[in-house]
């Protein structure tokens, strides 16, 4: 996509998060710093930048944008009360398999589609074991969002979607690391684990094919 359209995709991403912020609010049902500024705007307005450039058709750029709003919702929402609500979860399933469904129309390749959806439900799938295998530090919202950001990934490549799920657990690592050896506190009462698969998504969009070569 063009610098303008890069522009305007951001912008516009900047504002529908601001418009939403009410909103934001009244699902968090609470009072956070997280809440009172406005980080869920920046956040939108850097994905709204990001979709632009990722995205080769019009299909991507509006699933791509909507997702980057609805993640920057969640980023907040999550470090303030540690939660995924549904409410935002579950439209943003929706809107990819319409936009990825569209897209894969457009470019005639329904291989495509399908690699998104199976990666999608594998991500899924590896988070709900993890889930099992370790109650407490995921939680529901963290499963369900597993499987939209695989079927963005999955979309995107193999190499994106390996470290895109990969890197939320690397980023968690590096980022607890930091916190036990500078604070001396237990990440999992700072940070929930909602931020680094946002994280984690972006890094693996934006650097898949440059750091791994699969498929």
């Amino acid at each position: 996509m063009s610098t303008t359209v890069i522009i305007c995709t951001a912008l516009i991403s900047g504002i529908a998060a601001l418009l939403l912020t009410r909103w934001m609010r009244k699902l968090a049902k609470a009072e956070s710093f997280w809440l009172s500024g406005h980080l869920h705007v920046a956040v939108a307005a850097l994905a709204g930048a990001g979709a632009a450039t990722l995205a080769s058709n019009w299909a991507e750029l509006i699933g791509y944008a909507l997702l980057g709003v609805g993640c920057a919702l969640l980023f907040v929402i999550d470090l303030a009360v540690f939660r995924l609500p549904n409410k935002i979860v579950g439209p943003l399933y929706l809107i990819m398999l319409g936009a990825l469904a569209s897209a894969a129309v457009v470019e005639h390749d329904p291989m495509r589609l399908l690699r998104a959806l199976g990666l999608g439900t594998l991500a899924f799938a590896v988070y709900v074991l993890l889930a099992v295998i370790r109650p407490g530090q995921l939680g529901r919202g963290d499963v369900k969002l597993a499987g939209v950001l695989g079927l963005f990934l999955g979309w995107l490549g193999w190499s994106q979607a390996l470290l895109g799920l990969l890197g939320a657990f690397l980023l968690s690592a590096v980022v607890g690391i930091a916190i036990v050896k500078v604070m001396r506190l237990d990440l999992r009462t700072l940070i929930p684990f909602g931020p680094f698969m946002v994280a984690g998504a972006a890094l693996g969009a934006a650097l898949g094919p440059g750091v791994l070569t699969i498929g």
